[in-house]
C-alpha cells in the first residue's frame, strides 16, 4: 500500500527533526507530508533540510494558521489526487508514537476502512494525564458514542490511518470542524459510508517540547456540533417514518 503520513505543523522546530527520523524508520516506505502553517521557528525550513538528507518528504506551506482540521483536508487532498491508497494522519510533536503506526497499517490491511489509534480499549492508555483531564476525556467520547450511536471508544483520537476510498466519500468541502469534532466527524461519515472502523491500542503522550495548541473553543465546538449531528440525524429519522 502506498502510504501517506500528513504531519500539521505549527511552531514545531524542537520535535521535527526526531519525529521525522523515527517515522523512516517504524515506516521506512512510507511519504510524508509536512502540511506548515508558516511557521515562524521556522519548521518548514528544518523539515525541508530532513527531506533532503532522509528523501520521501514533502513540506506544504500554507500562508496563515488555519487549524488542524483544515491542514488534514489539504493532506487529504494531496494524497488522493497523488493515489495514495493509505493516508495516516498524527500529531508532530511526538505525543503518537510512531512505533505505533505499523499496527494502524496492519489493520488497515485486515479490512479497516479507518484504523483508529484508541486509548480507551485494552491495552490503551494515557500515562500523564490527570484524573480529571482523562474522565473529561472519556466523558466526551461516551457522550459522541451515544448521541451518534457510534460503537467506537475513542473518537477523539487524532492518530489513525484511513483508506483512500473511505476518504474518497467525504466532501471535505462540507467538513467544517477542527481539533476534537473534526476527529468525531471524520470517524461519524466513515461510519455512515459504510466503512469500518478498527481500534489498536495506543499510549498517548503529553508533548515534551513546545505548547499544547487545545483550547477550551475547541471542546466546546466537539459539544455543540456533536449534539446538533444528534439531533438532525433524530429528525431526518422521523420525517422518514
Amino acid at each position: 500500500m502506498r502510504t501517506l503520513v500528513v504531519l500539521p505543523t505549527f511552531n514545531e522546530a524542537g520535535n521535527i527533526d526526531e519525529v521525522l527520523r523515527r517515522l523512516r524508520s517504524a515506516v521506512p516506505d512510507a511519504n510524508v507530508l509536512v502540511v506548515d502553517d508558516s511557521s515562524p521557528d521556522g519548521t518548514a525550513d528544518l523539515a525541508e533540510t530532513i527531506s533532503a538528507e532522509l528523501g520521501a518528504i514533502d513540506v506544504l506551506r500554507r500562508r496563515e494558521k488555519s487549524g488542524l482540521g483544515s491542514a488534514y483536508r489539504e493532506g487529504f487532498r494531496y494524497g488522493l489526487t497523488s493515489g495514495y491508497d493509505v493516508m495516516v494522519e498524527m500529531d508532530s510533536d511526538l505525543s503518537h508514537d510512531p512505533d505505533a503506526l505499523p499496527s494502524l497499517l496492519d489493520a488497515v490491511n485486515k479490512g479497516a476502512s479507518l484504523a483508529l489509534g484508541s486509548r480507551y480499549i485494552p491495552g490503551g492508555s494515557i500515562p500523564d494525564w490527570s484524573w480529571h483531564r482523562r474522565a473529561l476525556s472519556r466523558w466526551g467520547n461516551r457522550y459522541a458514542a451515544r448521541v451518534l450511536r457510534m460503537g467506537v471508544a475513542d473518537a477523539t483520537s487524532g492518530y489513525r490511518a484511513y483508506t483512500a476510498p473511505a476518504l474518497a466519500e467525504i466532501d471535505f468541502n462540507s467538513v467544517r470542524a477542527d481539533g476534537y469534532a473534526f476527529q468525531i466527524e471524520m470517524a461519524y461519515r466513515v461510519l455512515r459510508g459504510g466503512g469500518a472502523i478498527i481500534e489498536v491500542p495506543i499510549s498517548f503522550s503529553d508533548r515534551v517540547r513546545g505548547e499544547s495548541k487545545m483550547s477550551s473553543r475547541i471542546v466546546v465546538e466537539a459539544l455543540v456540533l456533536v449534539t446538533g449531528w444528534g439531533i438532525r440525524d433524530r429528525i431526518l429519522k422521523f420525517r422518514r417514518r
